[in-house]
């Protein structure tokens, strides 16, 4: 025990004198630390590496980058919303038309002044695309009609299969979406022009042993003011809600401008 105690001495204090020789200043903030160990850190102050000065400052620099973040991102949307407005600006679209409705009565796009209309062209025999469009088209137009005092507006479906849709099919087709669609179609050469006036592309495709044949055709949604100007259009990818949203801003700003 004694030997063994001696030992551990004798090389306790060899480490202490290697510490205090070879590294003063470690000893000397070693043995002031002793000291003040048992002395609390005053209120306030930073205990450790990290202080509450390095805590705040990486806050702030924290903070100062996510604003920058969302500073960048609001402009690029910004400039993509101008770019949109300019482009929209220069387009020719939405010239004079005319078609049949299902009572076989021809109908021009004057008929419709001072009501905003919302045109959608797809033809009655399509599998999914159009169903899906319509029922979409009728969602925004219930959610309008709900409003007190909304914009009047008029849905339109206009046929790109002059072959195969009557006004009498047309007119069916329109009522199990909505009661409020308005289904339009006419002659080949009625349906080429208000699809040139709208640049709408179409083209039929071949004919299975059945003579059946799929249309394929631009999927937009077209959106005139009172005026009869183009406003707006809606790819396949907006929902109903953000229609419905944009066409009420439309709706005020026309409003706004007329008075």
């Amino acid at each position: 025990m004694f030997k063994t105690f001696t030992i551990v001495s004798v090389a306790r204090a060899r480490t202490f004198y290697v510490t205090k020789t070879r590294f003063p200043n470690f000893y000397r903030n070693y043995s002031n630390e002793s000291v003040n160990r048992s002395k609390k850190p005053s209120l306030g102050k930073g205990v450790g590496p990290v202080t509450w000065r390095s805590l705040a400052i990486a806050s702030v620099l924290g903070g100062g980058l996510l604003g920058f973040m969302f500073y960048l991102k609001r402009e690029k949307e910004a400039a993509a919303q101008r770019e949109r407005t300019r482009m929209l600006g220069k387009a020719a679209i939405g010239g004079p038309f005319e078609l049949v409705d299902s009572s076989g009565k021809l109908r021009k796009k004057d008929d419709f002044l001072g009501k905003w209309l919302l045109i959608y062209f797809g033809f009655t025999h399509c599998p999914d695309i159009c169903p899906d469009e319509l029922e979409k088209m009728s969602a925004v137009i219930n959610d309008l009609k709900a409003i007190e005092d909304g914009p009047d507006i008029q849905p339109l479906f206009i046929s790109v299969d002059p072959h195969r849709d009557t006004p009498e099919i047309v007119g069916k087709y329109c009522k199990e979406f909505n009661s409020n669609l308005l289904g339009l179609t006419g002659t080949e050469e009625q349906i080429a022009n208000v699809c040139k006036v709208f640049r709408v592309y179409f083209s039929a495709g071949p004919k299975d042993k059945d003579s059946d044949y799929i249309v394929d055709h631009s999927i937009i949604m077209y959106l005139l003011n009172p005026d009869g100007d183009f406003v707006d259009y809606y790819g396949q990818n907006r929902t109903a809600p953000e229609i419905s949203s944009s066409i009420q801003i439309h709706a005020g700003k026309y409003e706004i401008n007329k008075r």
